[in-house]
Order: C-alpha cells, then structure tokens, then sequence
C-alpha cells in the first residue's frame, strides 16, 4: 500500500467554514440587487476578505457537498495548460462543459476552434502567456523556481488576466491571480489569492478548496508546509436563481473539516517539481474524514 502524507493534524478537524457562511448571510441579507451580462440579478457587496489556516483543516463546505472531483480535476487541468472540455472532461471535470458549447457568447466568437474548445482560459495563462519579444512565458515554473531559489522574493506571482486574450477565452477569468509568500524561518508557503467574480452559492466554494489543494501540492513539491490561504473578493454576489437554496444551506449545522491527503507517488513519479505537479493523478489526492451535508442543486450561470 501507498504511503500517503497528512497535510494537518486531525486534533485541528473541529474547525468549520463559519467565516464563508457568514459572508453568504451578509450578502443576502445586506446586498443590494444589480443586473449583469447574465440576465439574471444577483444581490451583491463591494469587496470582502476571507483567509483559512491549513494547518487547522482542509477548507471544504461541509453544509452542502463539494465536488471535489471536479475540483481535483480542474485544477490538474489547470496546471497542465488544458484548453478543451474534454480533457477536462478526461480527469473528472465537467464543469467546463457549458462554457465551451452554450456560451453564446463564445459560439459566435471568430477565435474559437470548434465543440468543447474554451481558448486561452487559466492553464493557458499560467503555462504559456504569450508575448511578442519574450515568446512563452510559463508563469507557473517560474514560480516553483522562485521559490526554490529566491524565496525571500515578494514578486512570485501567477496571473490569469491577459488584456491581449480576453477576446479568446470561454470565459475572462474570475480568479484572476495569486501571489505566493514563503516565510524562511516557518518553512511555510501561504498565498493571497484576487478574484474578481464571485457567485457565493456555487463558484466560491469550490474556488477555495481548489486554491487550498493548489498551495498544498505546491508546498509538497517545494518541500514546505502549507500556511495561509487569504481570497481578496470583489463583486461578491447571490444570485436571484440561487436564493432558495442559499437559505437552505443557511438552516444546516457545519461539521467538523476533512484533512487532505496527498500520495507519495507525486514526488517519486520525477525529480522536477514542475513535472511532479503536471505528473498529478486524481487518485493521488484525497479527503479524509469529510462529513458532509447532502448536495444542493443549482443552475450554473453561463
């Protein structure tokens, strides 16, 4: 059997996801209603700030379930530069599949390549920005290798906001960039993360969890520990389709959060931390003790 890396210590598993909860309840009960390119409104706040300790909990919902498969599947899809719903598709990811064949939007645009095509949506940023004079910049090696080298550096910074693509994406990213900080001394990673869009009901969880796995697999390649995760929020908002279910989740008691393991394949599959996180398996990465409420169904806005 696989020996398998605890990221924290089960006596922290009593912490919850109170402070996201708490935001959810401040914008339904204190947002104001706005239209959007949607067409459905949403009731939203200017700017918020969330930030959850790892060493005490994996931060996953436990008020509804999360897909963490899709998380997991996303985020690997991410770090290999994936530009089509089917190779998400591939590794347990769905979630692309509206984006990239329903965006009316994106079905009219000249760049797109054909069925399940998304553009230069996250992975590609973070793998090959492009620019005139400077050719492929991959922006995630240059952050592993910042880390390994210069890790007083306060420039290891990863961004999905390309003004000169937005034309060709699915969709212009949301989670927009993330900043990594190594503290020497602690031997810990902690990242702040910017995200402009944020539908409370069904994107931000999963943005969350998915950032968390993010700077865990990062700390396991790098050597560290994983510290904070801080999200910096923007247009925060509830949509009106999302209501009855956002007071459904509101009535239900938290339960204690997972902790994540991660597989020691990861590291053993290759020496380069670069080719340790492309290399990633879905089956490398799983919850342990996740107790969760029951899942909530809701339309994803497109």
């Amino acid at each position: 059997m696989t020996n398998r890396r605890f990221t924290c210590s089960p006596k922290y598993t009593g912490f919850n996801m109170r402070q996201y909860l708490d935001l959810l309840n401040k914008v339904l009960f204190e947002g104001e209603w706005q239209d959007n390119r949607t067409g459905i409104p949403t009731k939203r706040l200017d700017g918020a700030m969330m930030q959850f300790d790892l060493s005490k909990g994996f931060p996953a919902v436990t008020t509804k379930q999360l897909a963490f498969k899709a998380v997991k599947g996303e985020l690997i899809g991410f770090i290999r530069g994936y530009d089509n719903a089917a190779a998400f598709r591939n590794v347990g990811c769905n979630v692309w599949d509206q984006n990239a064949n329903d965006n009316e939007a994106w079905l009219k645009n000249e760049h797109r390549k054909g069925h399940d095509d998304l553009g230069r949506i996250y992975g590609q940023q973070w793998r090959g920005w492009y620019h005139d004079t400077c050719g492929r910049i991959d922006q995630l090696k240059n952050a592993i290798n910042e880390i390994i080298n210069n890790p007083t550096s306060r420039r290891i910074i990863v961004s999905a906001w390309n003004p000169a693509d937005m034309d060709k994406m699915a969709l212009p990213p949301c989670h927009m960039m993330f900043q990594l900080l190594v503290n020497v001394e602690k031997k810990s990673i902690s990242m702040c993360m910017y995200q402009r869009s944020c539908d409370m009901f069904l994107g931000v969880p999963f943005n969350i969890a998915s950032y968390a796995l993010l700077l865990e697999l990062i700390c396991l390649v790098t050597g560290y520990k994983a510290g904070k995760l801080t999200m910096f929020m923007a247009d925060v908002h509830i949509y009106r389709a999302h209501m009855e279910q956002v007071v459904e989740q509101l009535n239900r008691p938290t339960k204690a959060l997972p902790t994540l393991e991660l597989c020691d394949s990861i590291t053993a599959r290759n020496s380069d931390p670069v080719k340790q996180l492309e290399m990633t398996m879905p089956g490398d990465i799983m919850l342990i003790g996740y107790e969760h409420h029951p899942a909530i169904k809701a339309e994803m806005m497109v």
